[in-house]
């Protein structure tokens, strides 16, 4: 059974930093493309950034590039994403999701974690 598990969300202030992890079971996924999601209350999930699996290539939104960082080891089913200077407007839920080739369309995703709540105070 595949699961993913998302950690490392919590309450920062306005300019620091969190790390989110994923951790993706139940089956390899050394070739899937994992990337980030979220969601905003009244919002729809919206694209942050992703990993390809063959070819290791991010995609970031222009809301995040510079500050967020995402990586994957090689091979590997973990995914992290290193987020900087933290803003009120990146206050979410997380979501992970795992998808054949790296899109930003969340429709085109197989697996998704239950979400990790980020709250940034201003």
């Amino acid at each position: 059974q595949v699961e993913l598990v998302e950690s490392g969300g919590g309450t920062v202030q306005a300019g620091g930093s969190l790390r989110l992890s994923c951790e993706a079971s139940g089956r390899s996924f050394s070739h899937y493309a994992m990337g980030w999601f979220r969601r905003s209350p009244g919002k729809e999930r919206e694209f942050v950034a992703v990993v390809g699996g063959d070819n290791g290539k991010e995609y970031y939104a222009d809301a995040v590039k510079g500050r967020f960082t995402i990586s994957r080891d090689k091979g590997a089913s973990t995914v992290l994403m290193e987020m900087n200077s933290l803003e009120p407007e990146d206050t979410a839920v997380y979501y992970c999701g795992v998808g054949a080739i790296p899109v930003r369309q969340a429709s085109l995703y197989d697996y998704w974690g239950r979400g990790t709540q980020v709250t940034v105070a201003s």
